[in-house]
This record gives structure tokens, sequence and C-alpha cells, in this order.
């Protein structure tokens, strides 16, 4: 069972979309947890032992399930409600088999670096497709990129949905700059993704301080993120240093210090030495931008939402018709903000849900830190990805949400007496 989850942990990244009926794109990674589900619960019924971790983030994350399969019964259509209650009942049951195999250190220990080997590959193929538009020029690794390269991995509908709608460019001082999504469907879904590895890179920089890859690994993925360009993806890495620096630093020991400073430093100068990463970190604070007056519009607007229907919402996958009555399912309405999409959909009370479960793996990591610094990497990994959440809304990408469920899953792993590190 251990091999199944590295198996996927490993193709998470590259996960190709079938097309089992026109204008239908599903993503193969979840085919693959649901065999792994059901073969998981096969084994368990066969030898009379199913564990189900009895902890308060658990039983957050099954009430989150439970609130948005109720809100199906005041969506105005139940058809969309029903599709992306679909996509969850499909991912999340990757959280419960992860935390029922994965109950060692040494299991802990290679699923973390299997998935920086893979997000590292699918970093290069990032940081070569960004490459690639100062040497063919950008029009033509956009069209490369458009009609050949995210197909297979999309899917032709949602392909042709993304170019329909895309984000991939970004003008900087007048200068329009192709920016690294690789196989993503776009830069921020990559941030994402990046942001969550990032740490635990960081990690095992630390802990294999002799070796040379880790050290690697953490550059590529860092100048990936970088390239994405995504303000919420910068400041999701900003609010994760700081936490590493101010809130646990007495927890870190010297070795994790010295090379925190470096790499923090580092960052900050990106932040500040004028260049193109720092004019668009700084953009993000400018309420006059274009894109930042549009957000703040969808935040109103759900905010808006949200409050006329605070206990149940609108149903999950019915807010575009709150916007607008006549979009279709692809049209990308949200409120890019994952805790405003939760509650205008199913309600407050699911999106304070939400953050519950976030707040009890942070405890749950917190006090396997304080046996192993490597759990501090969870921290920062959550920390991130809530940081960047404020505006983006990553739990509907199938690659991002199944990582992360994963990276939750740690925070249940029986330390005993051991150490990782």
């Amino acid at each position: 069972m251990f091999n199944w989850i590295l198996i996927i942990v490993l193709y998470l990244p590259f996960q190709l979309a079938l097309n089992p009926s026109a204008g239908i794109d599903l993503a193969s990674i979840r085919i693959l947890i649901l065999g792994l589900f059901f073969l998981w619960l096969a084994q368990g019924l066969k030898n009379k032992k199913l564990l189900i971790q009895s902890n308060l983030q658990t039983l957050f994350i099954i009430s989150f399930l439970f609130l948005n399969l109720v809100s199906i019964f005041v969506a105005r259509n139940s058809d969309w409600s029903l599709r992306k209650l679909i996509f969850l009942f499909s991912i999340f049951p990757i959280y419960f088999v992860v935390s029922n195999v994965i109950n060692s250190q040494e299991k802990f220990f290679k699923t973390v670096k299997t998935l920086i080997f893979s997000g590292t590959l699918v970093a290069c193929i990032g940081l070569a497709q960004f490459l690639m538009q100062f040497i063919i020029g950008l029009r033509r690794t956009y069209d490369i990129w458009s009609d050949y390269v995210i197909v297979p991995f999309l899917g032709k509908t949602f392909s042709q949905a993304v170019l329909e709608n895309p984000s991939w460019l970004v003008n900087i001082s007048g200068k329009t700059y192709l920016r690294a999504t690789s196989l993503f469907p776009d830069p921020h879904m990559f941030s994402f993704f990046l942001g969550l590895l990032i740490p635990f890179s960081f990690g095992l920089a630390m802990i294999n301080k002799n070796k040379i890859w880790p050290i690697i690994s953490l550059i590529v993925l860092l100048m990936a993120d970088l390239l994405t360009f995504s303000r919420g993806g910068y400041l999701g890495l900003l609010a994760g240093a700081l936490v590493l620096i101010f809130l646990f630093w007495y927890k870190i020991d010297k070795k994790f210090k010295i090379t925190l400073l470096f790499f923090s430093s580092l960052l900050i100068l990106v932040l500040i030495i004028p260049s193109s990463f720092s004019k668009r970190f700084y953009s993000s604070f400018d309420l006059k931008e274009g894109s930042n007056q549009g957000r703040l519009s969808m935040w109103s607007k759900s905010w808006e939402v949200s409050l006329d229907n605070p206990i149940w919402g609108v149903g999950i996958g019915n807010y575009p018709l709150e916007v607008n009555p006549s979009a279709n399912y692809r049209e990308p309405i949200y409120a890019h903000n994952t805790y405003l999409d939760i509650a205008s959909e199913t309600g407050v009370i699911n999106a304070l849900v939400w953050i519950m479960a976030l707040v009890f793996s942070l405890m749950a990591f917190l006090k396997k830190a304080k046996k192993d610094e490597l759990f501090l990497m969870g921290i920062v990994s959550v920390v991130i990805f809530s940081a960047h959440s404020i505006f983006e809304t990553g739990i509907y990408s199938p690659v991002v949400l199944t990582l992360f469920l994963i990276i939750l899953s740690f925070s249940n792993i029986n330390l005993k007496n051991e150490k990782i590190s």
C-alpha cells in the first residue's frame, strides 16, 4: 500500500487528463486516489483493522465535507454542485489513506523525498519554459505551450477554457513576460504547489547538510516560484519565512539558523532590490493597480453574498450564478480568496470549520516539532498555503489539493520516541 502512495506522489504533478466523453476532462489522479482508497478500505475490512484518526483536525475535515454536501439542497443549479462535490469526494480520501498508511518516521521521510524529487522535476520544466522565451521568442514559446504541452495534462476542454482567460502573461514596466506555469493551468496553482514543497525542501537541506542535491532542489523550487510572478505566492513565502524566524527561532538548531538566515536574507534582497520580482511584489500593495481593483471588487461581492446567505451559502459550485446568472460552468468566476469562496458557497460556518482544520493541523505539527525540527516545515507549509489562500483559491486544483491533504496527514504520524533526522 505504501508503495502505491509513493507512485501517486511521484505521478502527482505529471498527472494526465482523461476524456471520458465530449466536453469532459477528468484528472487521472482522482481515479488513482479512489482506486487506492477502495483498496485500503477492502484490506482494512478484510483484516478487521480500519483505522481513522480520531482527532479534532480529522473531525473538522469530515465536518467540512458534510457541510459541502448539505449545501447542495440550497443550490440553484444542483448539477454544478454535484460536479464539485464529486471532485471533493474523489480527492479527500487521500487524507484518510495517508494518515493510516504513513505510520512511521521512515515512511514519512521517504514520502517527503519523493515529493521533493517530483516537485523539482516539474519546477525544472517551469524554468525551461520561462527561459525559452528569451531563446526562441515569447510568441513561439506561448504557442508551443498552449498547442502541445498543456493539452495532455489539462485535457482539451479545460485547456480551451484556460486559454480563453489567460493569466500566463505579466506586464512589468512596459515589458511583457511569459510566467512560469510548467504543467499547471496557471501560474497561481503552480505557485501554490511549489510553496507547499519549499519548506520541506529546506528541511531536507538541513538534515542532509553534506549532500548537494537538497540544496539544488531548494534553489530550483524557489526560482520557479519567483518566476510565476504570483504576488499571492510571494506573500505566502514571506509569511512562511516570518513564522520560522520570529515564532520558532528558539526551537531551531544552530545549523538551521545559519541557513535560514541566508535564504531569508536572499528572499528579502530579491524583494527589495529593484527588479521585475520586486516591482511585481510592490504592486500587490498598489490599490490603484487594475488587477488589485478587480480583486477588491470580487472580495466585496463575495462578502456581500456570504452575508446574505450566512448559514448554508448559495450552494457549492453556485457562486458564479450570483455574479452572472448566464455564466457557464467553465467560466472562471470566483472570489480569488479561499475563505470567501467557501463562505459564499457553503456558509460562513463552513469557512470557520476549514480555518479550524488548519489551526489544529498547525497545533499538531507544533507538538511534533518539539521532538523533531522537520515538523516545523509542516507548520511553514500550512502557513504559506493559508496566506496564499487570501489571494487565490487552490482547493479546487486536483494537484494542489492532493498535495495539501497529504501534508496535513503528516501531522497524524505517531512519533513515539524516535527521531526522524
